[in-house]
């Protein structure tokens, strides 16, 4: 080094310590604004830069016309130093080897992230993250740039770095934010469009590059990089869609949402074909929704996640959409184009853990921070994750930020909370001796709890009318009832029995299913426990289970027949329904991810038929209020028959708010069962509304010539009966002729 004095006028030393410059050299300096930019030197002032492999600096004035000074180079290369005579705005010209860079100097810019965001984030009150945290383009003094900040509470240093700075961390260090320990830094001239990352010296030395948790764009997988995403500014035309919304959603309401994932729905050029974008979805999906009758599109994860084989729910980017489907603002297009079709959307949400990617959140700092340290509390063994650690106040605040993040900027309808099971208990999936107890020695996890019940309560205010929905497979109770009387606060819950069973029963050969009757009943023994969602999701045509058609049994006929009798049984059931794409129209194949649906199937007609069933389905739902308006309360359903289990029929009564039934009847053999009594309470024809054996659908036409006049003979407590005719496996839907 050098062992130049360098006096200033004043009689003060112009350079730094050796032990500062050492610090830069080596990347350790913690407090790179305390060395570099301009500092004050009596009436004038020093200006210092560290510009590693630099050929020669000059100070221009604002203008960029004069030149102020040449920089002179201290005790190592690229440390420079110059004095003004008086303090004074500057341009840093640098010479590089591959040419000339103007720029304003990052180390003369103060603190820009407001102590305010500061103070929220530590107190983990902070809502929104997106716009403050991660890489901002803003204005500074007139000067056009990218602010940076991310919270890195026990690095000793941090860099931002990218093809700006040739991915050199010794530039653009960054200046902590004490207490919180969140690092930021504006750098001038820089535009959207451009990678980054941090680059983190920990408590033990240098982590691997991580990409920014906040970042709102990143590059298309397999990079790793986050992308300076431009301001968001899409203008909304959705605004008739955001203000009847409340009503809308409403446990009132119908709501048939169809499951999709977005990179294997269509392809373009078929199963090896390139993924569609948000356009070309909107263009293709949303008219094929809207003519199914769906009222919703439930999307299975679209934050960038690294691994496709994940299906997104192993996402590492809690506020940008994928880069494999398009930008922020072709998302936003995306849910404002279904809202103007009349289409709610729903996310898929993962609020209970991250993949062990080298550039994600684990060990962020060299430290577990969005982690659990202790692998027992922060390792999941089933799915090879860091389990989130939301009793830190930090990470609390992350997590709230983000799921607010999609249901404010994006106008999203809905969040399904992702492995809500996991969350709940700390021994989930554990063997005894592989966890740790809450503080009062139980398994809850409190903190996961504590934090629900936050998400759910600040929803309502922060995005009126918008819904959180929990897959939830436990018996943990009041999972859909408000905070304040003890429960979680969901609006609906995944009814995980109801599937189960009903899969199980329709599984079974027709023979055998008198042996299993009460499956099918069961779940109306707790239907009003909670706000429930029927589910037939992803996870049920995965990993080896088969497609919903195919879990039917008996010949081809058989399996199409129970499809729709399955179909118009859930339907027909209280609660709102959820049903995966491809089941529409029975598809063979499992799902894979890896390939386009097999849209070749309607080309057959029995396929047509399931899906003509479907498109029936849900347009009688809508349009009948008994199918929906009451599936909060039991006096919306009324069972008829809940005891034939030699014949393996069922009949219920759906009862709209004001009293108008229909009536339901399920025939789960393959037997025509003629002149089958069943009581009803209105002397009327009965008009059949619906028969899933109807040739249209691919059926054998068995059924009621279009409906049937009620008798006196009174029956299953009812004053007035019919005398029907069931077509095999089918279901059969009557409403009294007004």
């Amino acid at each position: 080094m050098s062992d130049r004095p360098a006096i200033s006028l004043s009689g003060e030393t112009l350079l730094p310590s050796d032990a500062d410059v050492d610090a830069l050299v080596r990347a350790e300096h913690g407090d790179p604004f305390s060395i570099l930019g301009p500092h004050p030197d009596g009436a004038g002032q020093v200006v210092r830069a560290y510009l590693p492999n630099a050929l020669g600096v000059d100070l221009l004035d604002r203008s960029g016309n004069n030149v102020l000074a040449t920089m002179e180079q201290g005790q190592v290369p690229g440390f420079y130093f110059a004095r003004l005579s008086h303090a004074q705005p500057y341009l840093l010209s640098i010479r590089w080897a591959g040419g000339q860079q103007v720029t304003e100097d990052p180390y003369s810019f103060g603190p820009s992230l407001g102590d305010m965001d500061i103070y929220l984030f530590a107190e983990g009150k902070h809502r929104n993250l997106a716009h403050s945290f991660g890489a901002q383009v803003m204005e500074i003094d007139g000067v056009q740039g990218v602010r940076f900040a991310v919270w890195a509470p026990n690095a000793r240093r941090v860099s931002v770095v990218g093809d700006f700075n040739s991915w050199d961390g010794r530039r653009y260090p960054m200046r902590v934010r004490h207490p919180a320990g969140v690092w930021e830094i504006f750098i001038p001239r820089l535009q959207p469009g451009e990678r980054y990352k941090y680059e983190i010296l920990g408590p033990d030395g240098v982590v691997p590059l991580r990409a920014d948790p906040v970042a709102l764009a990143t590059e298309h997988p397999p990079g790793t990089a986050s992308i300076v995403a431009k301001p968001f500014e899409h203008q909304w035309q959705d605004e008739a869609w955001m203000q009847q919304r409340v009503v809308r959603q409403g446990y009132d309401k119908p709501m048939s949402i169809y499951e999709v994932h977005a990179g294997s729905w269509r392809r373009d050029g078929g199963d090896d074909g390139r993924l569609y974008d948000w356009h070309e979805l909107a263009e293709r999906l949303i008219p094929y929704v809207v003519e199914m009758g769906f009222t919703h599109i439930e999307l299975m994860p679209i934050m960038e996640h690294p691994f496709g084989g994940s299906w997104g729910y192993q996402l590492l980017s809690q506020f940008a959409p994928s880069a494999r489907y398009g930008s922020a603002e072709d998302f936003a297009a995306f849910v404002d184009a279904c809202h103007n079709a009349g289409i709610g959307v729903i996310l898929d949400w993962v609020p209970a853990h991250f993949p062990t990617d080298a550039h994600g959140l684990g060990h962020f700092d060299g430290t577990s921070l969005y982690e659990y340290a202790h692998p027992f509390e922060g390792f999941h063994q089933d799915w090879d994750t860091y389990i989130y650690n939301l009793g830190r106040t930090e990470v609390h605040g992350f997590m709230l930020a983000s799921g607010l993040h999609w249901l404010r900027d994006f106008h999203i309808d809905a969040l399904r909370v992702d492995a809500v099971a996991s969350m709940l208990y700390r021994d989930y999936s554990r063997k005894e001796g592989e966890w740790i107890p809450n503080r009062f020695g139980g398994r809850e996890n409190l903190e996961a709890i504590d934090f629900l019940r936050h998400l759910n309560e600040v929803v309502p205010a922060e995005a009126p009318g918008a819904l959180v929905i929990a897959e939830e497979s436990t018996a943990f109770p009041g999972v859909s009832k408000p905070a304040s009387e003890g429960g979680l606060g969901f609006a609906y819950k995944w009814n995980m029995g109801w599937m189960h069973d009903s899969l199980k029963y329709m599984h079974e050969d027709p023979v055998n299913r008198r042996y299993h009757h009460d499956m099918m009943t069961f779940s109306m023994v707790y239907a009003y426990s909670e706000h429930f969602v029927l589910p037939i999701s992803h996870d049920e045509v995965v990993h080896g289970k088969g497609s919903l058609i195919d879990k039917m049994p008996g010949d081809r006929w058989q399996k199409f027949a129970n499809l729709r009798a399955y179909l118009g049984f859930m339907w027909a059931h209280p609660g709102k329904k959820l049903l995966f794409m491809g089941s529409e129209f029975g598809q063979w194949r499992e799902w894979s991810h890896d390939r386009e649906l097999d849209w070749f199937l309607l080309d057959e007609p029995d396929h047509r038929g399931v899906q003509s069933l479907m498109r029936d389905l849900n347009r009688l739902y809508v349009q009948e209020p008994a199918l929906h308006e009451l599936d909060h309360d039991p006096q919306g359903f009324q069972w008829l028959i809940g005891d034939d289990r030699q014949n393996s029929i069922f009949a219920w009564l759906r009862r709209s708010a004001t009293g108008h039934p229909l009536l339901v009847v399920v025939n789960f053999t393959p037997v025509v069962r003629q002149e089958y009594r069943i009581g009803v309470p209105v002397a009327s024809k009965w008009l059949e509304v619906l028969n899933s054996d109807a040739e249209v659908y691919g059926g054998s036409n068995a059924g009621n010539g279009g409906g049937v006049v009620a008798d006196e003979d009174s029956s299953h407590g009812q004053p007035y009966s019919l005398k029907l005719t069931l077509p095999p496996l089918s279901v059969i839907i009557l409403r009294p002729q007004e």
